[in-house]
């Protein structure tokens, strides 16, 4: 090689030394701010399991949800970690990747075993929630029922009394049918009850069904990553 020609080679030598010192500082940049958002997360699974109400079912599926929908943030930090493999790295790093790569084998384990958990957790406040809203109109039908019992044996004054305390006097009004209006819409505040009770139970099943499928496809997928993940940085039990 002649020197004009090594000459030629120099400035491109240079220019690609420079490129690389610039990306080594670029992926720095990036694997701290991958850090930085593992902290985050950490912060969030603390703030989300502190009080711990464990055997709780209203808890633990709104906690299963919450853990779902912070999965992004520790997924793209710990791409951001793992980010360019051994290239310039600080000797501390090595065992804080080999233990990250197993934690995300763990917690691809841990989302697989929170599925079935979930779904027992959506049968379970289905339950509760039908036993809720039966008892509460059960109450109110039985207040109702015992007004009625207690109309059909009133006599004429005491049916004005019970109006007046309504705020609805007679005003000269027959008070049988006074009475059998009350009773008619008495009937019809029953049917009422009975059909709105029946619309919140679909109503509460529906928003459950919706954020458990939606929640437990979630941790399918999240731990589905996190396997991937773990079989990517698979190069850090090397260490």
């Amino acid at each position: 090689m002649t020197k004009s020609t090594s000459d030629k080679f120099i400035p491109l030598l240079n220019e690609l030394q420079e490129f690389a010192y610039k990306q080594a500082e670029s992926m720095n940049i990036l694997r701290l701010l991958g850090y930085g958002l593992l902290l985050l997360a950490l912060f969030d699974i603390i703030e989300t399991f502190v009080p711990p109400e464990f055997m709780n079912p209203a808890w633990e599926f709104q906690t299963f949800g919450a853990l779902i929908e912070r999965v992004p943030v520790p997924l793209i930090g710990l791409v951001l970690v793992f980010f360019g493999e051994t290239y310039s790295r600080s000797k501390w790093e090595f065992r804080i990747l080999k233990f990250l790569s197993w934690l995300t084998l763990l917690f691809a384990v841990l989302f697989v075993l929170m599925i079935p958990l979930g779904v027992a957790n959506t049968v379970r406040l289905a339950n509760a929630s039908v036993t809720q809203i039966n008892t509460l109109s059960q109450k109110q039908l039985s207040q109702a029922e015992q007004i009625e019992k207690q109309l059909h044996q009133a006599t004429p004054e005491q049916i004005d009394n019970f109006l007046k305390s309504q705020g609805r006097p007679l005003k000269g009004q027959n008070p049988q049918a006074v009475k059998n209006q009350v009773l008619s819409e008495l009937s019809k505040a029953k049917v009422q009850i009975k059909t709105q009770a029946e619309a919140n139970i679909a109503s509460q099943r529906m928003n459950l069904l919706k954020n458990s499928v939606k929640w437990n496809l979630g941790a399918l997928v999240s731990a589905a990553l996190f396997i991937c993940l773990w079989k990517g940085s698979r190069w850090t039990q090397s260490l």
